[in-house]
């Protein structure tokens, strides 16, 4: 297997990850996620594996459903964190949580109800990599069995800095031509070219998919039919989300543009993160 960019085990021996999904557009995108992950589930005690699944934020969370969930992960520090999340969810444990490539995971054919695959298909920058991924997936499920897989799209960049753009405060990326001919490279081919995290602070060298080079991909691991999601439709361009997600009723109407744009094919890549849904 080819070793993954260096710049990706080191954003998360930082812990940058840890409560992303507790502010801000990560409220968004957990809350129209988890959505998602229950319309599609068997019913539990079935077994899911969380492979690339971070510190475990979907882990525990299925856990406190009742789901048997083992948690993979590439990062020691997220599996390491991952123990902090037990404190929050008492009444339940993870039946396992261990460090571990998606390209090969420790676990017999046809052992896993759905397989959570959340972030390795965007942390592989190789094609034929990312594609043994998918194939080991497909391995992992029993038959009948739900494939979930996160992507980022080509634009997810270019637009998050265009929302952030305010030169006054140092926030001026727009005006690097360095960080815009990498912004050009991704949206002509998905390659965000950006070792060491040199060019721009966010994330580091990955690929970015649209949701028809998504489907291509799982359709190429196996996987003939897709259903692909905008998980955060337009909703993550409102001003101040922490503060609106307070309010019942703020929160309900932005989830509900997400769900009014969810698999619109003409503005799913507006959403920045999209969510396959794979049957077996």
């Amino acid at each position: 297997m080819k070793a993954i960019d260096k710049s990706v085990p080191a954003y998360y021996a930082a812990g940058r990850e840890y409560h992303r999904l507790r502010e801000n557009i990560g409220l968004i995108e957990f809350e129209r996620t988890k959505e998602i992950i229950l319309e599609n589930l068997p019913k539990p005690p079935a077994v899911i594996y969380d492979i690339g699944g971070a510190y475990g934020e979907y882990s525990w969370w299925l856990a406190h459903l009742c789901y048997e969930v083992h948690l993979f992960d590439l990062s020691e520090t997220n599996i390491r964190m991952s123990a902090e999340l037990a404190e929050e969810y008492p009444d339940c444990k993870l039946a396992s949580s261990e460090v571990c490539d998606a390209r090969n995971v420790p676990r017999a054919d046809n052992s896993a109800d759905a397989v959570l695959m959340m972030g390795p298909l965007y942390h592989i920058t190789d094609y034929d990599e990312r594609i043994k991924a998918v194939n080991e997936s497909r391995r992992l499920l029993k038959k009948g069995g739900v494939l979930f897989t996160t992507a980022l799209t080509p634009f997810s960049v270019l637009l998050y800095n265009i929302t952030v753009y305010a030169p006054k405060e140092g926030e001026n990326c727009l005006e690097d031509p360095k960080f815009l001919a990498m912004v050009e490279r991704e949206l002509n081919d998905g390659c965000h070219v950006n070792p060491n995290r040199e060019v721009y602070a966010g994330i580091g060298s990955a690929h970015f998919h649209t949701a028809k080079a998504l489907r291509a991909e799982l359709s190429a691991g196996g996987f003939p039919d897709s259903v692909v999601h905008g998980v955060m439709g337009g909703a993550w361009l409102a001003r101040d989300i922490d503060e609106l997600w307070k309010n019942e009723a703020s929160r309900n109407a932005l989830m509900n543009t997400v769900r009014l744009l969810d698999t619109n094919e003409e503005i799913i890549g507006l959403s920045c993160h999209l969510l396959a849904v794979t049957g077996n």
